[in-house]
């Protein structure tokens, strides 16, 4: 085959977006045909089907039976939020970032809440040293890092007698890799990761330690309604059981009970890592024989298995200032869109130039494996292009 003959299959379904991510195989809108339209979530149809997506929750991660599972508003970020406003300012906090989401909740901290923190932090492709963690702070990280494809690659670091709260922000993690429950006090998601699910919902796990954190410190700063997980000095134990802190879309949470019905049906969290080991695999293989691509994340054990993030080895895109290289990815990933083959695969604005290619559960190994010979022809036509306009 010539640099310029396009490979002869697509694949079946081009969305490798980093969220909203791929429905997962098969669905259709009949999926939400018992969706509670028109009903109050605070009436029993609603409030039930809450509960059965908190229920499905637990079951399918194999969150622990003390730790409490709640809904809430703004996606992860909200739900991020809600546990740095309530639960940060009784102790200093050691901050860890290593790419765009991590520096976000730095500047949270810092910059809005004024907490005194020691910042950790590492270029795009690294971790920081997690040698240097003091867990007599609260400490707050992602676990994966959706703009980098650096994830942590265990809990090791991570003491169980710790006297601080740990923050982890494991929104493009969950459901995908392992979560040691044991040292996070805190875990926040949203289900239009991994799941597929639709946005604007986040969703908080809770330890006990978290929760007693909760109803024994007061912040100094007010607390917005949607941050509020206690009253009185109480938590208030509805969140956690469907009582949802503002009106969620019972559209949206319907396609999550349809998403986590289907992850049991794949083999529940095992099967779903497995999915994604396979597509990041599939990825792996690719990168081993194409000597113009590399991994963002340098170090193997820290490679996601959700966000796969590359970077252009080649000495001719190289030697492209960053202008240069945000143009040249592109053009590639225009030229992919156009041919129907994969949609939203450009590194993260704020990222090195590269391709960021969502490999979570939802999406088919078939696909991945089809969509590697098309990034090899866009990759040619491009620096042919390059070359001409040199």
């Amino acid at each position: 085959m010539s640099v310029t003959a396009k490979p002869a299959q697509k694949p079946a379904n081009p969305r490798f977006s980093s969220g909203p991510c791929a429905k997962r195989p098969g669905w259709t809108l009949d999926a939400l045909a018992d969706a509670a339209l028109g009903r109050s979530h605070r009436a029993k149809i609603g409030k039930t089907k809450l509960q059965q997506a908190i229920d499905l929750t637990r079951d399918v991660l194999g969150v622990p039976a003390d730790y409490r599972i709640g809904i809430v508003p703004a996606s992860d970020t909200g739900a991020v939020e809600m546990a740095l406003w309530s639960l940060l300012g009784q102790r200093p906090v050691d901050l860890l970032a290593w790419e765009s989401f991590g520096s976000g909740w730095v500047t949270d901290v810092v910059k809005q809440l004024k907490i005194e923190a020691r910042v950790f932090e590492a270029p795009y492709g690294a971790l920081p040293d997690l040698a240097q963690i003091d867990f007599a702070h609260d400490v707050v990280f992602t676990w994966n890092g959706t703009t980098s494809g650096v994830r942590l690659p265990d809990g090791d670091f991570i003491p169980v007698d710790r006297e601080g709260l740990t923050i982890c922000d494991a929104t493009s993690a969950a459901f995908a890799q392992d979560l040691p429950y044991d040292k996070l006090d805190v875990v926040t998601f949203s289900w239009q990761k991994v799941l597929g699910g639709e946005g604007a919902h986040g969703v908080i796990i809770l330890s006990p330690r978290a929760v007693e954190r909760l109803v024994t410190y007061k912040p100094a700063w007010p607390l917005p309604k949607i941050f509020r997980l206690t009253s009185g000095g109480k938590v208030i134990e509805g969140i956690f059981k469907g009582e949802t802190i503002n009106t969620p879309s019972m559209l949206c949470v319907e396609d999550y009970l349809d998403a986590l019905n289907w992850a049991k049906s794949v083999g529940g969290f095992a099967g779903l890592k497995a999915r994604a080991d396979a597509n990041a695999a599939a990825i792996a293989a690719w990168v081993a024989q194409t000597p113009a691509i590399d991994f963002l994340a340098r170090d193997p054990a820290t490679r996601s298995n959700t966000s796969v993030c590359l970077t252009y080895a080649d000495p001719a895109v190289a030697a492209l200032d960053d202008a240069g290289q945000q143009a040249f990815v592109k053009a590639l990933t225009g030229l992919l869109e156009k041919e129907g083959v994969a949609y939203d695969i450009a590194s993260y604005r704020d990222a090195p130039p590269g391709l960021r290619i969502w490999c979570g559960a939802t999406v088919e190994t078939a696909d991945v494996a089809a969509l590697t010979p098309w990034l090899d022809w866009a990759f040619a036509v491009v620096k042919a292009d390059l070359a001409k306009a040199a």
